[in-house]
């Protein structure tokens, strides 16, 4: 590889000088027939072939050097034109032609050694078209594209589409490099000769030109006077074409005067309905909100209210459980009592008894002793004393009736109030009418967002009718202020200045109508008078854009 690079350098120096000198020395442009610019690109193509990768295709191995220079389209967009005409030429059909006709329009532009420049920076890329190791990516190809750079003092006139690209044979030819050291001593004889036949040449073949240019002006003469009563009625037939298209132009403008206003009307119409409709809805959310207010305050009180009651019936509650409990006391308490009562009458009624028999005794004796008398006093006294006892015992017992009695009251009393505050429970459990006041708030709020998206679609609405009504005046506008340029009113692009040629092709913009080339007319935009985007020139779609962001 090593080999092989320092050989292809050296053949590359050696063809670049021997094509300098000998343009210089002619002192002419160079046709694609000249040898040594023949041999310069055989060159030139084995040094961009060394190390290229084989690609295998269903049909064989493909070693083709249009790959890596179709590359160079994407990294310099100047060389966009050179790349569309070699796809556009009808009679190259392998990458091998393509390559060598994109070799022979960038020497024409003199271009060719920025192109390869561009193309060996980026060795990033290059790796997966090279094997390493290859002259393109290593130190050669630099020194090789500075050599290239001298080629810029040569004028080439080469004539691509003719020749037959795909078949030539590229095989350098050392003969024209291995001179006789007499032939280098008549150089300038040969030189003044070539010169001589040059000049001959150029009168011969200015001669011919000249007579074929007087036989196409004769035949343009007789064209010209038979297409002369031609185009006088094609320009009858256009002036009435004209005169009827005014009529529809006016009619059209008519049509849109009528449309505008129309649109205005109900724009207007829209507009107070909506406002309309936004004043109701305000006022209903202003009622709303006041009701709310009113509500939330009614429950905010009726909670409150609630939170007492509820502790209020709390303290009644442990107020009548004390209560039953000391009932339940007292009840225990009279029974004791009432059962201790039962005793002492039955006691009572014994000691009534002994006295009547004792009593009885007494009268039945007649006389009494006085031990008899003691003992009849003696139960005397425990009759007064039993009945004096009996006496405390029935007051102790009205006393705990009493007692009873009014703890029945109470606790009837204590009943009542929980009664009460029952009923007064049962009444705050109407504040379910405060959750179906709710329900109805989250109705109205839902209604009200309602009102609103109707509200914003109305709007968008009438965004849109803007945005048509904008569509229009621009139509409108462009049929007034704007013409469709013909191709050969214009030679050179409006806004870049560069004059067209069959690589720099002209294009219209359809908004304005004026002619730019591919590269001030790349963009496309959706316009109002046709149904899909189309080309349009860097201002228009600048102030398209522009238009359209304020309009959104």
């Amino acid at each position: 590889m090593v080999v092989e690079r320092s050989n292809l350098l050296s053949m590359m120096k050696l063809s670049i000088k021997v094509l300098i000198q000998s343009s210089l020395s002619l002192g002419r442009s160079l046709d694609s027939e000249y040898p040594p610019l023949q041999q310069f690109f055989v060159v030139l193509e084995h040094c961009i072939k060394h190390g290229l990768k084989v690609k295998k295709t269903f049909i064989g191995q493909n070693k083709s050097i249009w790959a890596p220079l179709e590359l160079i389209e994407k990294l310099c967009p100047e060389s966009a034109d050179i790349a569309t005409s070699v796809r556009d030429m009808p009679g190259i059909k392998t990458g091998l032609g393509r390559a060598r006709a994109w070799l022979h329009l960038a020497l024409m532009q003199k271009k060719i050694a920025d192109y390869m420049k561009v193309l060996i920076n980026r060795r990033d890329l290059l790796g997966e078209f090279y094997d390493p190791g290859a002259l393109i990516m290593e130190e050669e190809g630099a020194v090789i594209v500075g050599m290239l750079v001298g080629l810029n003092v040569i004028d080439a006139n080469l004539c691509v589409k003719g020749e037959d690209l795909d078949s030539q044979v590229g095989v350098i030819d050392f003969s024209m490099y291995l001179k006789d050291p007499q032939a280098t001593e008549n150089t300038q004889d040969d030189s003044k000769m070539t010169a001589i036949l040059d000049q001959k040449h150029y009168i011969e073949e200015l001669n011919r030109h000249l007579s074929c240019t007087v036989t196409d002006l004769q035949a343009k003469m007789d064209s010209l006077e038979k297409t002369n009563s031609k185009l006088i009625e094609e320009l009858t037939a256009a002036t009435d074409r004209i005169n009827v298209l005014r009529e529809e132009q006016e009619q059209l403008k008519q049509e849109n005067a009528n449309i505008l206003q129309s649109s205005q009307r109900k724009e207007e119409v829209t507009l107070q309905d909506s406002q309309a409709e936004l004043e109701t809805y305000r006022q209903t959310r202003q009622g709303l909100d006041e009701m709310y207010n009113v509500v939330w305050k009614q429950y905010k009180e009726e909670k409150r209210i609630r939170q007492e009651l509820q502790k209020e019936l709390e303290l009644q509650i442990g107020l009548k459980q004390e209560m039953e409990v000391a009932m339940k006391l007292l009840e225990k308490d009279t029974r004791e009592k009432q059962d201790s009562l039962v005793a002492l009458r039955q006691q009572l009624d014994h000691v009534k008894n002994l006295n009547l028999q004792m009593f009885n005794k007494a009268q039945v004796w007649g006389e009494k002793s006085p031990l008899d008398l003691d003992v009849f006093f003696f139960f005397r006294f425990m009759c007064c004393f039993c009945s004096l006892f009996r006496a405390g015992l029935e007051s102790a017992l009205s006393t705990e009736k009493e007692q009873r009695q009014n703890l029945q009251r109470e606790l009837q009393r204590e009943q009542d109030n929980s009664t009460e505050l029952r009923t007064q429970l049962q009444q705050l459990q109407g504040l379910q009418t405060l959750l179906d006041l709710r329900q109805e708030k989250k109705q109205l709020q839902q209604l009200c967002e309602e009102q609103e998206q109707a509200l914003q679609e109305m709007g968008l609405h009438l965004s849109q009718s803007k945005l048509k009504m904008e569509d229009f005046k621009e139509v409108n506008k462009a049929l007034k202020n704007h013409a469709w340029l013909k191709d050969d009113e214009a030679t050179q692009c409006k806004q870049c200045q560069k004059e067209f040629s069959i690589s720099r092709r002209k294009h219209h913009c359809r908004n304005c109508g004026d002619i730019y080339c591919n590269s001030c007319s790349s963009n496309e935009l959706a316009l109002p008078s046709f149904p899909r985007p189309v080309r349009v020139c860097d201002v228009c779609h600048s102030l398209l854009l522009q238009r359209s962001s304020i309009g959104s």
